[in-house]
């Protein structure tokens, strides 16, 4: 149970508007995480994922790419303990 957790990361830039929602639902999917991605006020995306450690890193590495006409500036990143407490993941509206 050890390399579960759990990983809430901003991203800010140009990242509204650009499918980020969809390719953060798609790559989290596929790397079999829970949780749920949604757009902030003010511009930024909120994902929170959980899962394995190493499939959440490889997130973080998606989620500084972004899909195509994202441009992100920066993440935000804070890790916690795993909760299990999403059955998927989910886009947040």
């Amino acid at each position: 149970m050890s390399d579960l957790a759990s990983i809430q990361v901003t991203v800010y830039g140009q990242v509204q508007g650009v499918f980020f929602r969809d390719f953060t639902l798609r790559r989290a999917r596929e790397l079999g995480l829970t949780g749920f991605v949604r757009n902030l006020p003010g511009g930024a995306v909120e994902v929170l994922a959980e899962g394995d450690k190493g499939r959440l890193q490889e997130l973080t590495e998606h989620l500084k790419m972004g899909p195509p006409g994202a441009e992100v500036a920066k993440l935000e990143t804070s890790w916690s303990d795993y909760t299990g407490k999403y059955p998927r993941f989910s886009i947040r509206y």
